[in-house]
Order: C-alpha cells, then sequence, then structure tokens
C-alpha cells in the first residue's frame, strides 16, 4: 500500500480516540502541573470565558471536566497552591525496572553472529530498552526498529518510536504495516510532515506540506533540510530497501487493552499501567495540596491594631513581613488603659487524617496497575532474602510476567532484524538469525545467603563447582565461571592433569 495521497486528515480520524488518551496519559506521566490545568481546564476563573465558567457548575463538556479537581478553576485574584503528586511517572519507572534493571542475555546458535550480537547489545541497547519500557508503560504501546547511519557509527542499533506518533496496521493482532509521522517544520499556518512507511522488505519515505487539521499535498524529499538525505537513498517509488524480507518494525503493547475492546482497528494498541487510575491521581492530588493548605493556615498568627504596624509614611498604608510572627491588622480603637491587645489565631493541622487518606490512595493506586507497594519503597525497608521479596512484590512479579510475554516476542523480531539491517549494510558476516532472550531476575539473592547455600551443597556433595560458581555469580557468562572454577581447582590442588595427555598410561 503507498503513501496516502490527497489532502486528507492528519491523523486519521479513527485513531482520535486512542491519540485523546494518549495525551491524557502523557500529561499525567510528565508530572507538569501546567499541562493537567490545560488538560482539564482548571485555570485562573478571572480569565475564563463567563459562559465556559458557568458551565463548569452545570453540564456540558466543561461540567465534566469540572468534576475532577484539576478541572476546578482558581479563584480571581488567588495564587494557584495546587500540588502534584508525580506517582503516574514513578509507576512507569517502576514498570522499566522490573524489566531491564538487568541486561537481558541474548543467545544465538551461530558463533560468528553472537560476536556481533555482544557488540549490537551493548550498554547503549540497555538504556534504549529502559526508555522505551517507561514510554511504553505510560502510552501502553510503542515500536522497536532498527536504523543506521554510517557517518556515525559502524553499526546498526534499535530506536523507539512511540504510540502517539505511529498509525498501525494489524492483521490477525499482528503487525502488518506502520506509518511514523513527525511535523519538521511549522510557519505561517503550513505544517511539514514526514511520514516513514514501513512493510515487509520496505520503508517508503514521503513529505507533505498541509495544515494542523490536514495532510496537504506530498512535495520531494529534497525540498527541506529534514528529508533532504533520503533523496538520494530511495528509488523511483520512494522506497529504501531494509534486506529484511519482513516488517522490520516490532509492536510492544504494554498489556491487553480493556477500553478498546469492541473496536476492530484500537484493540491491538495496548493498554497503559496509567487506564483507569486517572481519578485516584486526581484524588491523590487533592489530599495533598489540602495538606499543604493545612500548613498554610495553620501558621501561628498575632492579630494586632494597624497601629502596631509598620507605617510608609502619610498616605502610603502600613506594611509587614507575611514571614513575621506578628502581621495581621486590625483596624480598630484602642483604649490607653487596656494595655497591649493581641490576640492570637493557630488553626489545627489535620497530619493523621491526610496522611491515612494519602497511604490509602496510592496504595489503591497501585493494585489497580497491577504492583505492590513493596516494589515502590512501601512497607518498610528491612533486608530480607530473595524469596521473601518475591513474596512481598508478588503482584509486582505478576504484571511483570505478563509484560515479559508480551516484550520477548517483540523483542527478538526486532534484534533479528536489527543483525540483518547491520549485515546488509556493514558486511559483517554474520549469518542473522532470531536469538533466544532470558530476561535476568530483578530482585538478585544476598550474597552471603548465596555463599551460605553454596558451603551447604558442597558439604552435602550435592552439586559440582562449576554449579556453585554459576549459582554465586549467575551474571557470568560460561568462559568466565570456567576460568574461576580452573582457579579454585588451582588454589585448592584439586587440578589433575589428564593421565592421557602426560603420557603416565601406557
Amino acid at each position: 500500500m503507498p503513501l496516502p495521497t490527497g489532502n486528507v486528515p492528519w491523523p486519521p480520524p479513527y485513531l482520535r480516540p486512542a491519540l485523546d488518551s494518549m495525551h491524557t496519559w502523557d500529561a499525567w506521566w510528565s508530572g507538569d502541573p501546567d499541562r493537567l490545568e490545560d488538560l482539564y481546564g482548571g485555570g485562573t476563573a478571572g480569565g475564563m470565558d463567563p459562559k465556559r465558567f458557568a458551565a463548569t457548575t452545570s453540564g456540558g463538556v466543561w461540567g465534566k471536566l469540572a468534576r475532577w479537581w484539576w478541572g476546578t478553576p482558581t479563584a480571581e485574584g488567588e495564587r494557584r497552591t495546587k500540588m502534584h503528586v508525580p506517582i503516574a511517572g514513578d509507576l512507569c519507572g517502576g514498570s522499566a525496572d522490573l524489566l531491564f534493571s538487568e541486561p537481558p542475555r541474548f543467545t544465538v546458535d551461530d558463533q560468528a553472529t553472537q560476536d556481533r550480537l555482544d557488540v549490537l547489545t551493548d550498554d547503549g541497547m540497555l538504556a534504549t530498552l529502559q526508555t522505551a519500557a517507561e514510554v511504553i508503560a505510560a502510552l501502553g504501546g510503542g515500536y522497536l526498529h532498527p536504523v543506521y547511519d554510517q557517518d556515525m557509527a559502524d553499526q546498526a542499533w534499535l530506536h523507539t518510536t512511540h504510540a502517539d506518533r505511529a498509525i498501525p496496521e494489524f492483521r490477525w493482532n499482528r503487525l502488518s504495516a506502520v506509518t511514523f509521522w513527525k511535523v519538521v517544520h511549522e510557519e505561517d499556518g503550513q505544517v511539514w510532515r514526514h511520514l516513514e512507511r514501513h512493510e515487509p522488505g520496505m520503508i517508503l519515505h514521503g513529505l507533505y506540506q498541509g495544515t494542523k487539521e490536514k495532510l496537504g499535498r506530498a512535495v520531494p524529499l529534497q525540498d527541506h533540510p529534514a528529508t533532504e538525505d533520503y533523496a538520494p537513498l530511495v528509488n523511483e517509488d520512494g522506497a529504501l530497501l531494509t534486506g529484511y524480507d519482513k516488517l522490520d518494525v516490532s509492536h510492544v503493547p504494554n498489556q491487553n487493552s480493556r477500553r478498546w475492546r469492541r473496536n476492530e482497528r484500537l484493540q491491538d494498541l495496548g493498554r497503559s499501567d496509567l487506564d483507569g487510575v486517572e481519578p485516584l491521581m486526581d484524588a491523590l492530588d487533592e489530599t495533598y495540596s489540602s495538606w499543604m493548605r493545612d500548613i498554610r493556615i495553620g501558621k501561628g498568627r498575632i492579630i494586632v491594631p494597624d497601629s502596631y504596624l509598620q507605617s510608609q509614611g502619610p498616605g502610603r498604608g502600613a506594611s509587614w513581613n507575611p514571614d513575621q510572627e506578628a502581621f495581621a491588622g486590625v483596624n480598630a480603637l484602642t483604649r490607653g488603659d487596656s494595655g497591649l491587645q493581641l490576640t492570637v489565631a493557630q488553626f489545627a493541622i489535620r497530619v493523621q487524617e491526610h496522611r491515612e487518606t494519602a497511604e490509602d490512595l496510592v496504595n489503591q493506586i497501585l493494585r489497580s496497575a497491577g504492583y505492590s507497594g513493596q516494589t515502590f519503597g512501601l512497607g518498610g525497608d528491612a533486608a530480607v532474602t530473595a524469596t521473601e521479596v518475591n513474596a512481598r512484590e508478588r503482584r509486582s512479579m505478576t504484571t511483570r510476567g505478563r509484560k515479559i510475554l508480551r516484550w520477548r516476542p517483540a523483542l527478538a523480531h526486532a534484534v533479528e532484524a536489527l543483525l540483518t539491517v547491520d549485515q546488509e549494510v556493514f558486511r559483517t558476516g554474520s549469518i542473522p538469525q532470531r536469538p533466544t532472550i532470558e530476561f535476568q531476575d530483578s530482585v538478585q539473592e544476598d550474597p552471603l545467603s548465596l555463599a551460605n547455600t553454596a558451603e551447604v551443597l558442597r558439604r552435602a556433595w550435592a552439586a559440582s563447582t562449576d554449579t556453585l560458581v554459576q549459582m554465586t555469580h549467575p551474571e557470568w557468562d560460561d568462559t568466565m565461571v570456567a576460568a574461576e572454577v580452573e582457579r579454585i581447582h588451582q588454589e585448592q590442588g584439586m587440578a589433575v592433569e589428564d593421565p592421557m595427555q602426560a603420557g603416565l598410561l601406557p
């Protein structure tokens, strides 16, 4: 299927519900209070249209938005005192840590391919996967695909494209094609977009000049600096051949979709960790803001007559420092024989009530998102074994397992495409193949506990030296384990030369 033609709406209208939801999740994930106010319309009431302000207390769209605490406008003349608790960022970051706190292990059969794969799957790929996992947890899905630039590096690498910049096409729940798009220039109402359509064996590139609502007309790639480098690489159809006969893009859904289950075009997009917990996060922000309000108005104040304040001169009134102990003036008559007229005002700060409410909301948010409080430091930091940690974090480990079921095939496909493109461009001599992927444990056993276990197994003659070394150093490869076993045997005098090699036998 070619790139779109004609002045069509962009993005496609059928994708609007998903993009709107992603926009909401992105606002929560960003942790920016200004974006949340813009999203729900909770700006200053004085700057709001009167009809819209009236609608916030009735029905309609603005009435629905005003049901959110972030949709409540700040009163005219008052400063904004709303606080935001960035728990959405903690959720998505915690999801990435559960998956990729340790690098996954990639193995293939061919040694030359394994050597090249070890070069490609370095720390840079781990950083890419960690970032991708966080974005995918926030937006509900994402896309991995190989890229290369011979002027920058002598190897290909994996790149992530976010779900809100992709138009996917699915067949039998699997990605069959996808179009990535980005705005490369905006000026005088004109919007220039670069479209990159991935199909099996090829990538189609197109540059379009249109408006914010419409894609506009196709123009040559060389008409803009952002796409001019593609012009000499594509053929007469605007296609760049990848050398990989399959689709070079992998779609990684975060979890199965609930919201769009009955929408044939959207049901395979995946579900965000934030889907369904937005009202709880809104209530958590309201709780913390109320707590901080109690602290502000609970400051001790001494109310004094105006005559006690610092005068600024005739006709210029009086002033005070808002943080000084006595500042609140009262325009009242004073009697000469009444002495000092001071009134102390001290409001209660409801610490316990706010703390319990906030803790309950946090626990409910974590449960709804599929995580245990222990994963995020709730419940104490007492030293326990890895078995006890797994028991406490069972819900988080279950969620991690569900995500691995979606990540493993997608990542294996992406690495196979990476090996193929790398071989096609850089001629490394490797044989591209799909790797076996082993996700490492996110909870590591305590070294002392491992040593004690190894000692018991050694005394019981229940494990070989090779097995014990692998147990105490799970991060080592076979070469490192073999070298360590050899050193142990040498130190303990257990290294016995092969009689056949030593010539001791006839």
